[in-house]
């Protein structure tokens, strides 16, 4: 079965870059002309994003064959083929930069999480994105970070309760924000509230917060908030964590790190589709 969220980040995408038609391909390429094209990395990468880059060569044309070489999760080198597509030559050209933004972006997200993974493989600890995703990708994003290792936290507003610091203005305190939070959620979701110093973590355990995120804090500071949570509480650190600085943090004993840099920072892997000379002639 089709994935239907897939399918309409896909058409709005096409609708952006083709619009009512591919004015170019119109011009220059003979209707009748068909062609086979690779899909290749230019340099070594965590796949992701391979769905969407076959729905998008299927929605602009359903007789075009995507025949994958990879699949998302993939650990691949430069040089590698990801697939092959044949069918008719418009039609390909047309698909080929929506199918690959949407290859390069994900797997951008995929090849910066597995860095991130990769930096706290010694300790135990979990990698989790944020909800700062491009809007209306969030879920392709989502799948992006899975695919390079990492977990995902909370997909919206709707899934999770997350205390932050505006939240506690607004409710007087963290003991009031946190049990309003927890006189009202069901059974299964966990209450979560944000701190910002010691002082404010031992008012959200006495409250009762099933999970404390540890915001912006120094690792020494992270590794008194544990010896202080004695495993009471879940915590999570998160604000300004780096490739160079994660490390120190998962060091620290924190349960989860959380970044928001892996959606909203990652650099987009560079991935080309090239015709196979020979193969292009008339259908």
């Amino acid at each position: 079965m089709k994935n239907d969220h897939i399918e309409n980040i896909v058409r709005l995408a096409l609708a952006e870059d083709v619009g009512i038609g591919d004015i170019t391909t119109f011009l220059v390429v003979d209707s009748e002309i068909t062609a086979q094209a690779e899909i290749m990395a230019r340099q070594d990468m965590v796949v992701a994003g391979m769905e969407a880059a076959h729905r998008t060569f299927e929605q602009v044309d359903a007789s075009i064959k995507f025949d994958r070489m990879v699949n998302d999760g993939d650990v691949i080198d430069s040089g590698v083929i990801m697939a092959r597509v044949s069918g008719p030559a418009g039609s390909i050209l047309t698909a080929e930069r929506v199918a690959l933004n949407f290859l390069m972006r994900l797997s951008g997200v995929a090849t910066l999480t597995a860095r991130f993974v990769g930096m706290v493989s010694a300790h135990n600890v979990k990698i989790v994105d944020t909800r700062k995703t491009t809007p209306g990708m969030r879920a392709l994003e989502k799948a992006a970070v899975r695919a390079g290792g990492g977990g995902n936290h909370r997909f919206g507003l709707f899934d999770g309760v997350l205390i932050k610091d505006n939240h506690i203005a607004a409710a007087g305190s963290i003991t009031q924000a946190v049990t309003r939070a927890k006189a009202g959620a069901p059974h299964t979701i966990k209450v979560e509230v944000e701190v910002e110093d010691l002082q404010e973590l031992e008012e959200a355990i006495e409250a009762g917060a099933d999970a404390v995120l540890l915001d912006n804090m120094a690792p020494a500071e992270m590794r008194k908030a544990v010896t202080i949570a004695k495993g009471r509480v879940l915590l999570e650190a998160s604000g300004g964590v780096t490739l160079d600085t994660v490390e120190q943090a998962a060091a620290s004993g924190v349960d989860i790190i959380s970044i928001g840099a892996l959606t909203h920072s990652a650099p987009a892997t560079d991935i080309s589709l090239n015709f196979i000379l020979g193969d292009v002639g008339q259908g």
